[in-house]
């Protein structure tokens, strides 16, 4: 994730957090989750948008708009390195993915998901 990042940007990493699939890496997105819907246009062309829904998360708070999701390992992208066509948030990804596949296992236990009832709900 990174300061570029915003609207689904936003939400994907917040999801991903909320539903512990991972761990998120690189610098906090930029908080831009609001919905927004197209409005008509000025008569000399403009536009303007307005919010006209914002995300709540799941305690029933206003969240993410104007804060970003903030990563569990914080990594700068460098722009040098990018000058040379590296990656280093990526680098660092991948390093971190390496190093916790040495010690990985698959031996969660997970409740299967209920069975549907007769009525197929």
């Amino acid at each position: 994730i990174d300061q570029d990042a915003g609207s689904g940007g936003d939400w994907l990493p917040y999801a991903f957090r909320e539903l512990e699939i991972g761990t998120l890496m690189g610098t906090r997105t930029w908080g831009g989750l609001i919905g927004i819907f197209a409005n008509p246009p000025f008569v000399d062309g403009g536009v303007m948008t307005v919010p006209h829904f914002r995300f709540v998360d799941t305690a029933n708070n206003w969240s993410v708009e104007n804060e970003g999701v903030a990563p569990d390992i914080e990594v700068f992208l460098d722009p040098a390195a990018t000058n040379q066509g590296r990656d280093t948030q990526l680098e660092a990804a991948i390093r971190e993915v390496l190093d916790q596949l040495e010690t990985y296992s698959d031996d969660i236990h997970r409740e299967p998901p209920p069975l549907p009832t007769e009525l197929g709900r």
